[in-house]
C-alpha cells in the first residue's frame, strides 16, 4: 500500500483494528483513521470516545488522542497518547507479530509485553510473566519467541538513542 492508494474521502479511511491473543480469539477492537502510509508504516489516529480506568495507565479521559504507528515488517507497534488538550501523556508499546492490513481491517496478534515509556523517556517493561505464561499455555515457537525478544530490545534502542516515534 502506498500513499497515493489513501482514499480521497476521509470516512474511507475509517478502519478497525483488532488486537488477538496466539489463539485467533480477539482481545480488542477500536476504529482508527489510517492517515499515512509510508513504506511498511501505517500511522493510524484514534480517539478514545469513552472514559478508561486502566489499571497501568491510570484515568484515561474521553476524548484522549492515540496516533498509532503499525510496520507491516516489525514485530512491535507504538502508540503515542495525548490529552484532550494535545499535551503528551505517554507512549504505550506492544510487542506483537506483525499485523496484516487488508485495507480494511488492521490485525495484529498481542505477545502481551509491552513497554510504557514516560514523556521525559523514561521507561517500563511490562508483562513479561504474562508473556512467558502464556508462551508456554499457547506453546509460542521458539521463533515467535526470539522475534518477540529481539523486538523488545529493538524497541528500547528507539527509546533510549531517542529514533522515530520517541525524536518529538
Amino acid at each position: 500500500m502506498t500513499e497515493n492508494m489513501l482514499p480521497a474521502n476521509p470516512e474511507e479511511a475509517s478502519i478497525i483494528v483488532r488486537a488477538c491473543k496466539f489463539d485467533g480469539r480477539e482481545h480488542r477492537r477500536w476504529r482508527a483513521r489510517l492517515s499515512r502510509v509510508e513504506a511498511s508504516l501505517l500511522v493510524l489516529d484514534a480517539t478514545f470516545d469513552e472514559e478508561v480506568n486502566h489499571p497501568l495507565l491510570g484515568h484515561i479521559a474521553r476524548g484522549t488522542l492515540s496516533l498509532e504507528y503499525y510496520w507491516l515488517d516489525r514485530w512491535y507497534n507504538i502508540f503515542r497518547f495525548s490529552e484532550p488538550d494535545g499535551t503528551l501523556r505517554n507512549y504505550y508499546c506492544n510487542v506483537n507479530a506483525p499485523p496484516t492490513f487488508d485495507g480494511r481491517v488492521l490485525e495484529f496478534v498481542d505477545l502481551d509485553m509491552d513497554v510504557l515509556v514516560a514523556p521525559d523517556l523514561s521507561y517500563r517493561i511490562l508483562d513479561e510473566d504474562e508473556f512467558e505464561e502464556h508462551a508456554r499455555l499457547y506453546n509460542y515457537p521458539l521463533e515467535v519467541k526470539r522475534s518477540a525478544r529481539v523486538a523488545l530490545a529493538e524497541l528500547i534502542g528507539l527509546i533510549l538513542t531517542r529514533q522515530f516515534p520517541f525524536d518529538r
